[in-house]
């Protein structure tokens, strides 16, 4: 019996938006209970973002092994439903023997001899109890959590690449801000520096101005680092080597944030999430388990029936005289064996209890990231709305300024200076913005991504037959 679903509509104390309303900012409209797209990343409209993901999904090592060890789990259950069937064996010995006669009392010589046997084996298991039943469905639930990971794995896989592409850019961004930052500030140096020299500014503003720029120029190493960082992560992701991966030189805003964001209820949620799904099914294996516990301290019973030809010599082996056969039935029960049996089903409950607690947590922890994404989301656009209000700001007083510098009524320090503020809203701006793109990425990765939409897809079960 799968674990009840959540009853609660929302993700947070207080009932969720409909939208993320912030004054001059692009509302993104929540659309409860929405459908989400397979492939949702192109939500961002970026040819390049799209390129990326594909060829991460088809040369992605990581992935490729969930994909092998998927495989191995399906051939492993298929492999196991063997046991259902009868077991069909057959022998050829050929054998020089040397049979005493003394053994059973005779007084002649002893004999030797050739002996050629022929013969086959039919046995099968009946399951009386359901233990072998249980087993096979263990190894059904073992495919189901292979099947999850590697649906994890896709979810995850494009969430990182959405994010990474996303930092690239506004990296990029921030090293081309920050490099037009320095360069003002080095004009702004240069002109104080004149300007104490012809005691018309004290020396302390030139200090000032030098201790400025020293600390912006120390803000370009550690963003090159981390597009350089980026970049490699890109290619790794991709399954190429960094020396082999050009850089995607994705533009900032080239990425268009998605408007209408789609978002499944509660109950939906734990029926959708690969990592929720992979937990259910290891508390169905700790279930199946229990079951062959169980069993294991009942009587077992198999048929079996043997026949087979005799002979000294191949000539003969066929004569209707060599044949002989068995058949019967084998009751096999466990009687004293100390605690062993019921322990062990003991420790299949605890394990059940383990897996069920186990689950829970996932479940209490994809509701978190869910909500913590919608909250996100809202104070994004809070952010966004703060940020442009100050870069429209910035840009209004540099006009002013260089107006009034064109009319004579400003110097040129002062133009400088206002350009610095301008581009340090920029540079605020550019954070908040790409904030807000990997922060709605983050949403659709904690929604579960879509993956149950795909033609192929069947959530919550498994696509591998399941035992007769």
């Amino acid at each position: 019996m799968r674990p009840k679903p959540p009853v609660n509509l929302h993700y947070t104390f207080e009932a969720e938006q409909a939208e993320t309303t912030s004054p001059g900012v692009s509302p993104q409209h929540l659309d409860r209970g929405a459908p989400t797209a397979v492939d949702w990343w192109r939500l961002f409209d970026c040819a390049k973002l799209d390129a990326l993901v594909t060829q991460s999904f088809s040369a992605n090592p990581t992935l490729q092994a969930a994909q092998a060890s998927l495989r191995q789990s399906e051939d492993s259950l298929r492999a196991g439903y063997g046991i259902f069937y009868p077991q069909l064996g057959a022998s050829f010995v050929p054998a020089r023997q040397q049979f005493s006669p003394a053994r059973f009392g005779q007084g002649t010589g002893p004999s030797i001899f050739n002996l050629y046997t022929l013969s086959t084996t039919v046995s099968y298991a009946l399951d009386v109890f359901g233990g072998q039943r249980r087993s096979i469905e263990a190894l059904a639930a073992q495919v189901d959590i292979q099947r999850y990971n590697t649906e994890g794995l896709y979810l995850t896989l494009s969430g990182n690449i959405v994010n990474a592409v996303v930092a690239e850019a506004a990296y990029s961004a921030e090293i081309e801000a920050t490099r037009q930052l320095i360069g003002s500030l080095e004009e702004q140096t240069s002109i104080t520096a004149a300007q104490a020299r012809a005691g018309v500014v004290p020396y302390a503003n030139l200090l000032s101005l030098q201790t400025q720029l020293g600390t912006t120029e120390a803000m370009l190493p550690p963003l090159e680092q981390q597009l350089a960082h980026t970049r490699h992560l890109l290619a790794i992701l991709s399954g190429i080597a960094p020396a082999d991966s050009a850089p995607p030189q994705v533009t900032f805003f080239e990425l268009r944030l998605s408007e209408n964001v789609p978002v499944s209820l509660p109950s939906d949620l734990v029926r959708q999430r690969p990592d929720i799904l992979m937990a259910e099914a290891q508390l169905h294996v700790a279930s199946a388990q229990i079951g062959a516990a169980t069993a294991a301290l009942f009587p077992s019973f198999t048929l079996s029936a043997d026949y087979g030809l005799n002979s000294t010599s191949l000539s003969s082996l066929f004569a209707s005289n060599a044949a002989f056969w068995t058949m019967g039935a084998s009751l096999a029960t466990p009687l004293i064996q100390g605690p062993t049996l019921w322990f062990q089903r003991q420790a299949a409950i605890d394990n059940y209890q383990q897996a069920l607690a186990l689950y829970r947590q996932t479940v209490l922890a994809a509701l978190a990231q869910v909500a913590d994404a919608l909250d996100a989301l809202q104070h994004d656009a809070q952010s966004v709305h703060a940020d442009s209000q100050a870069l429209g700001a910035a840009t209004e007083a540099l006009h002013l300024i260089e107006a009034n510098y064109q009319a004579g009524t400003v110097n040129y320090l002062q133009v400088l200076i206002a350009n610095y503020q301008y581009q340090q809203a920029e540079l605020g701006y550019i954070r908040a913005v790409g904030q807000r793109l990997q922060d709605t990425a983050a949403l659709f990765v904690a929604l579960g991504g879509g993956w149950w939409n795909a033609p192929h897809a069947t959530a919550g079960g498994s696509s591998v037959e399941t035992a007769p």
